[in-house]
This record gives C-alpha cells, sequence and structure tokens, in this order.
C-alpha cells in the first residue's frame, strides 16, 4: 500500500471540513492539502436540513469567495421572537424580540439549506484543485514525531504533517488519538422537517419554550420554514411513525394558525440531542474541529456557527505559523488554537445546557421565574443588542481575521 505524503489531511467532508480546506488552500496555496470522508458519493444532497449562519460566518464565506453561490437560497432573518407556553394555550404570550440587523442593515443571520452550503464549498475546494476521497472512512491513526499517519478502511494511506479531525460529534479520530471527552444525554431529539405555510413568514424566527423542549420556526425563501422540534426520545421516535395526517395534526398544534395551511415538505428526520465537550482540542500533529471538538444543543442555534469559529482560528494559526517557517503541526503552534478557542467553547457548552435544563420543564415556579427574566430582557436595549452581537459572532479586532470578513 503505498503512502500520500500530504501537508494537512482534513477528514469530514461536511461544512467544517470542507471550509477548513478551503481557508487554508485559499490563503496559502502551496500547502498540499486533502479531504477525506467516510460518506459515500453524492449522499450528501440527501440533507434536507437547514442551517443558521451568524454574520460572521457569512463574513467568513464571503472571504472564501462561497458565499455568492449560497447567497440566492439563503433568507436573511429579519427579526426573531421567543414565547414561553404548553401546547394547549390558546393564546402565546411574546416575552422577547429581536430585531434581526446588526451594523449597516447587515442581518444578525441567514438561514440556508445545508446542501447549498456544502455545494458551493465543494465547487470552490474543486476550483482549488483539493482532492476529496469519498467512502474513505479513517480506520487507524498513528503519531510519529515527524508525521500522522491514516489509514482509511477503502484501503488509502496518509502521512500528514497535521490530522484535522471534522469528523462529527461521535468522531472516530478523537478516541483514536486518545482524547476524552465529556458527554451529556438529555433523552431528547431533535424532529428536522421542511414546511410550506399560506403566508409569507417575513424573515420572522420563532422559538417557543414548550415543556419538552424549544419548538424553532426558521424562516427560509419563499412561503417555507425549517422546523427544529425538540421532543422527548421516545415521543420524537413515535412521531416520526406516524402517518403524514397524523404528523401534520400534531404539527399544527405547535406551529399554530398564523401562517396560514401548512404542509410538510420532503421527509422527516430525528436526531439525537445532547451535550459533547473534548477535554483537549489538540495532540501533536492532531487537532479537533466542529462537532468532533464539541457538540451543543441546538437551543441557541449555535452549533454550526462554533464549527465555523474553530475553521477561522485554526486555518489563520496554521497559516501564519507556516509563513514564518514553523511546523505547523507542532504542538508550540497549536497550543494557540486551543487556547483561541477552549474559553469560547465551554462557555457555549454550559449556556446552552443551562438553556435547556431551564426551558425543558413544566415546573411552575421556575417559568415564572424565566418569563419573567424573558420580559425584563425585552425592556433593556443594551442587553438586547449584546445578545444580538453575540448571536452575530462577528469577534473584536483580537479575534479570527476571516470572521470579521478579512483575508488571513
Amino acid at each position: 500500500m503505498s503512502t500520500q505524503t500530504l501537508d494537512i489531511l482534513v477528514c469530514g467532508g461536511g461544512y467544517v471540513g470542507l471550509s477548513a480546506a478551503v481557508a487554508l488552500k485559499h490563503a496559502a496555496p502551496s500547502l498540499d492539502i486533502a479531504v477525506i470522508d467516510a460518506a459515500p458519493p453524492e449522499v450528501w444532497r440527501n440533507d434536507q436540513r437547514a442551517s443558521a449562519i451568524a454574520a460572521g460566518a457569512r463574513r467568513l464565506l464571503s472571504t472564501l469567495d462561497v458565499w455568492e453561490a449560497i447567497a440566492p437560497e439563503a433568507q436573511p432573518i429579519n427579526e426573531m421572537i421567543v414565547t414561553d407556553s404548553r401546547t394547549s394555550d390558546p393564546v402565546r404570550p411574546v416575552f422577547l424580540t429581536f430585531g434581526g440587523a446588526i451594523e449597516d442593515g447587515e442581518p444578525f443571520a441567514h438561514m440556508a439549506p445545508n446542501v447549498a452550503m456544502v455545494a458551493a464549498l465543494r465547487d470552490k475546494a474543486a476550483e482549488l484543485g483539493l482532492p476529496i476521497y469519498q467512502s474513505a472512512a479513517a480506520s487507524g491513526l498513528e503519531i510519529g514525531e515527524q508525521a500522522a499517519r491514516v489509514t482509511t478502511a477503502d484501503g488509502r494511506d496518509f502521512a500528514a504533517k497535521l490530522v484535522i479531525a471534522a469528523d462529527g460529534v461521535r468522531s472516530g479520530l478523537r478516541d483514536m488519538a486518545g482524547i476524552k471527552a465529556q458527554r451529556w444525554d438529555y433523552d431528547q431529539s431533535g424532529i428536522v422537517t421542511t414546511v410550506a405555510h399560506e403566508r409569507p413568514h417575513n424573515g420572522r424566527a420563532e422559538e417557543h419554550f414548550m415543556p419538552s423542549g424549544p419548538f424553532a420556526i426558521l424562516p427560509l425563501t419563499g412561503n417555507r420554514s425549517s422546523l427544529v422540534w425538540t421532543e422527548r426520545t421516545a415521543d420524537a421516535e413515535r412521531l416520526i411513525k406516524e402517518d403524514d395526517f397524523l404528523f401534520e395534526a400534531e404539527l399544527e398544534r405547535r406551529f399554530g394558525h398564523h401562517l396560514g395551511a401548512l404542509r410538510v415538505e420532503g421527509g422527516r428526520k430525528a436526531f439525537p440531542l445532547g451535550l459533547t465537550l473534548a477535554r483537549d482540542f489538540i495532540k501533536p500533529r492532531f487537532a479537533l474541529a466542529g462537532d468532533a471538538a464539541h457538540g451543543i444543543h441546538p437551543i441557541a442555534g449555535q452549533g454550526l456557527n462554533l464549527g465555523f469559529r474553530d475553521v477561522a482560528a485554526l486555518a489563520e494559526t496554521i497559516v501564519e505559523a507556516d509563513r514564518l517557517g514553523l511546523d505547523i503541526g507542532s504542538m508550540a503552534v497549536l497550543e494557540r488554537y486551543q487556547t483561541w478557542r477552549r474559553f469560547d467553547t465551554v462557555r457555549m457548552g454550559v449556556t446552552s445546557d443551562l438553556l435547556t435544563r431551564m426551558f425543558s420543564n413544566d415546573f411552575t415556579p421556575l417559568r415564572m421565574v424565566r418569563d419573567f427574566g424573558l420580559s425584563l430582557v425585552d425592556r433593556m436595549p443594551a442587553m438586547k443588542r449584546y445578545f444580538i452581537d453575540q448571536a452575530a459572532g462577528i469577534p473584536d479586532a483580537g479575534g479570527p481575521r476571516l470572521l470579521r470578513g478579512e483575508a488571513i
């Protein structure tokens, strides 16, 4: 078996792995980079999910010349409302509202189909000459002094100065590298589907906190919305198996009638929800990124954007080290990336965990306290501005340049 020698091997062909490879090649064309992905060819086209792309992530994608291809299918979020109610409540009072703009009318986030995002990144990878090997699941990892060696189940062998593991929350490479992770299971699953509705949403996102968990209505282009519907796992499995009539009836009870008649488009899937935090992001010649480093509850809509923040920090760390002639896989170089990302990741993990535990219940005294808190924040413009700025994900002058829309 011949060994392919590289500067960087990226493991994972999702949005994090692809954007990391593109960002690195875009800024440092001399680096020899390849991507391996465990999934068969074209399977990514079956992903029916959509994601909230924060302003910082959009600036990153724009700087990489990728956003222009995504933009026609991206829906700006112009407004967001938050309610707290039971399914049986006839009225859902709005406790918190957010305007969607940050500076110069720029939306704090867009909703875009995952397929459009991955397609644009794959097209850019092809343009940059980045090879992507499909059906190439990593089956072995050996870390040496000069290189890390990855073997794949389909018989490939790679040696790289640096291996980037972006292979998801159940990362096999993380385990092979001996990195421990803390995991908490919420006994919840997120049902994901797309609905068409009779009336326009006008770019408004809605998050309804219900006893079983959040029910998020996220605007897509046209009269369509993406749903992230949190239920206890047993109930979610039951709902997924129901016929279309019963599923839509349960959906309508939670969605309401304010957008008119509803129709489910495409399929529906349920994904288990939990919190996963890796104890370390790096080893010699090895770095975690995206869900392989941190998997959080979608309650705050920041999972994808944490991954893009990893990409921005890791790409800047590696490119600057390469320009200085440093060893891009050394701990001395990679420690900057870990320091840069650890605090933000732990903070977001703790925040999402607290929100999940606080809002996924029907304990009346706690409901009274949280509703009072939401109403109080709604009357504090400075606090609302702070939350919007955090959700937008645009760092200050000391943060990664790609998230500010600046080239590395």
